[in-house]
């Protein structure tokens, strides 16, 4: 396999749309607003994929660590299990990601304030700790909340707040049905690996809750995700009603996560989850823009 599509692998690109999603919805609220900041929303992108991609090679070199990451997993190989990629130069390229988010960051502080030095420290450590450190909050559990709280509250709210200087209710609701589905990416992933996490001794919210109650808050978060538009219809405008466009792949995927268990069909629910999302994303935001 050619080294580039060895680094393709590691960076997951499957999972991007997760980070890119969050930008859309807080500039199209910005633009909603008049509060447009191009280079801004531009810096916020990049910063946010660079996270992303940082926060994916970090979890690809710890889980081999701790031996999580084992042969009879029914994910994707990832490169440092499978011995694509020494671990140490998984390491660096972690380092290289991170350090150009900082470098990324360093001009939206100079736009926004030092308070992104916060967000930005904070979203790179949420990313690091998920699978590393001594006390990995990916190992008990908590990984959805993380999820939640940095790929949803944080990262639309962010995007609007380097923009505008502000930060209206409105983001701060926005944010919860983009974060509910990017959580739900986590569950399909936590559901697949529900065996292979517990023989690791990797305790995510999948193996405390066991199989059957986790589909059930899959379906929960999707649900939950498309509920928070009405609310928002009222407060922004009916337009926002567009993303009940994406109900029907919501309502397929929610029907395969719940009767399926195999490796191959939970990939494709993987991956049709993340383009939820980013469907989710794109509509919604098209519907601020016309309210």
């Amino acid at each position: 396999m050619k080294a580039w599509r060895i680094w393709l692998m590691a960076a997951r690109p499957r999972t991007l749309p997760a980070a890119v999603a969050p930008v859309l919805v807080g500039t199209a609220l910005a633009i909603h607003d008049d509060e447009l900041r191009a280079l801004a929303f531009v810096a916020a992108l990049l910063g946010a994929i660079l996270i992303q991609v940082g926060t994916n090679l970090s979890n690809d070199y710890s889980d081999a660590r701790r031996g999580a990451d084992t042969e009879d997993r029914l994910g994707p190989v990832r490169v440092t299990a499978g011995g694509l990629v020494p671990p140490r130069q998984v390491l660096v390229a972690t380092y290289v990601s991170f350090g150009l988010a900082v470098l990324v960051g360093m001009y939206l502080v100079a736009v926004a304030g030092p308070v992104l030095l916060l967000v930005g420290g904070a979203s790179i450590l949420a990313g690091v700790l998920y699978t590393g450190g001594p006390r990995p909050y990916g190992y008990e559990g908590l990984g959805e909340v993380f999820v939640f709280t940095f790929f949803g509250l944080v990262a639309v709210s962010g995007t609007y707040y380097v923009q505008a200087e502000t930060l209206p209710v409105e983001a701060f609701v926005l944010a919860i049905p983009v974060g509910l589905l990017a959580a739900a990416i986590l569950v399909v992933n936590n559901v697949r690996d529900l065996e292979t996490d517990r023989r690791a001794g990797k305790r995510t919210l999948a193996v405390r809750l066991g199989r059957d109650r986790t589909r059930a808050l899959y379906v929960g978060m999707l649900a939950a995700a498309f509920g928070v538009l009405i609310p928002l219809a009222i407060g922004i405008g009916p337009w926002v009603l567009l993303a009940l466009l994406a109900v029907p792949l919501a309502w397929r995927l929610g029907q395969t996560v719940q009767t399926h268990s195999d490796g191959p069909t939970l990939n494709r629910a993987l991956a049709g989850t993340g383009m939820l999302q980013l469907v989710f994303c794109v509509v919604l935001s098209l519907g601020i823009l016309l309210s």
